[in-house]
């Protein structure tokens, strides 16, 4: 052997940047045996001990145990098995520090109970066939034998959390807090009462709710920025226009305008704005348009009406 074209341990250590006392114990292990010792009795390494001890560190960094590196090194598995093994790993680590982060960023900024904490963990550990089996549950409560019926699929889909295979930690935040209002009973029966006074209005041949909602939007927006209050005489057309689209069948005055209040407080629920709020954020929808002001306006002026 000639010592001239092999390198000592030491000299091993200062090019490869491993200390001696690790390259040894790779040595013992088998991953990188030295080919032989010196005349002085040192252990010496030829290039390809040099190649192999540069790619056991680079493997070591990316966090890959010693026994998998044997086995690449030995070529027991191709770089490139072990490599599409790891990524998928890693992948599983991200979303599930990703989930952690986001249930942190949520009590941190909400100032959560040690009750909510847990319910929020809980929700973070849902696989996706459990998160797919909440939102069918609460797609039925609020929908019932009814969300087959062609006018109500639209909305039903409209309603459906979608969250992605590899969502942002706004989606994750988003997701936690919405898990909250899927099993609010609650909230699922308010939802419930706005799909049946629709079903119901439609029976009757009345204007459908979201035309409802726009043409509310469209006339009060325009009077609140004109600065009129909802127990002037100008509301007065306003809530007439507000009426007379909502009219359907033979519905008294007051009876109507009673309907119409008990529709307001039930669409005006912040936990229905809230839903969709978050939904959005989930989904990657445009943010919605707050409706409580207007909501709020319509609702006073009806019930100065109602008094009058």
């Amino acid at each position: 052997m000639d010592d001239d074209q092999l390198l000592p341990i030491g000299a091993v250590s200062r090019r490869t940047g491993l200390t001696i006392k690790t390259i040894r114990f790779y040595a013992d292990r088998g991953i990188v045996p030295a080919v032989g010792r010196n005349s002085a009795g040192n252990r010496v390494f030829d290039a390809d001990a040099m190649a192999r001890l540069q790619l056991v560190r680079t493997l070591r960094d990316l966090g890959l145990d010693l026994s998998t590196i044997k086995r690449v090194l030995d070529h027991e598995r191709s770089l490139a098995e072990v490599a599409a093994t790891q990524a998928r790993a890693i992948a599983v680590q991200i979303s599930v520090l990703r989930m952690r982060q986001a249930v942190f960023t949520v009590v941190a900024t909400h100032g959560s109970t040690r009750q909510e904490l847990e319910q929020m963990t809980r929700a973070g550990k849902l696989s996706q066939l459990e998160q797919q089996r909440l939102i069918d549950e609460f797609t039925v409560s609020v929908f019932g034998d009814q969300g087959a019926a062609p006018d109500l699929v639209g909305i039903a889909r409209s309603l459906r959390p979608e969250l992605p295979d590899h969502p942002s930690t706004a989606q994750l935040e988003a997701w936690i807090n919405l898990i909250e209002l899927l099993q609010d009973n609650s909230f699922r029966m308010t939802m419930r009462d706005l799909v049946a006074q629709h079903v119901a209005d439609r029976a009757e041949g009345g204007v459908p709710r979201p035309d409802l909602a726009a043409t509310i939007s469209h006339q009060v927006r325009a009077a609140m920025a004109a600065g009129v209050e909802p127990m002037s005489a100008g509301a007065e057309p306003i809530i007439g226009a507000v009426v007379a689209r909502y009219r359907g069948g033979a519905i008294p005055g007051d009876q109507l305008i009673t309907r119409l209040l008990e529709w307001l407080v039930t669409v005006n629920d912040p936990r229905r704005e809230r839903y969709l709020r978050l939904l959005s954020v989930i989904n990657e929808w445009p943010p919605p348009e707050s409706l409580a002001p207007v909501f709020d306006w319509t609702t006073h002026a009806l019930r100065a009406r109602l008094a009058g």
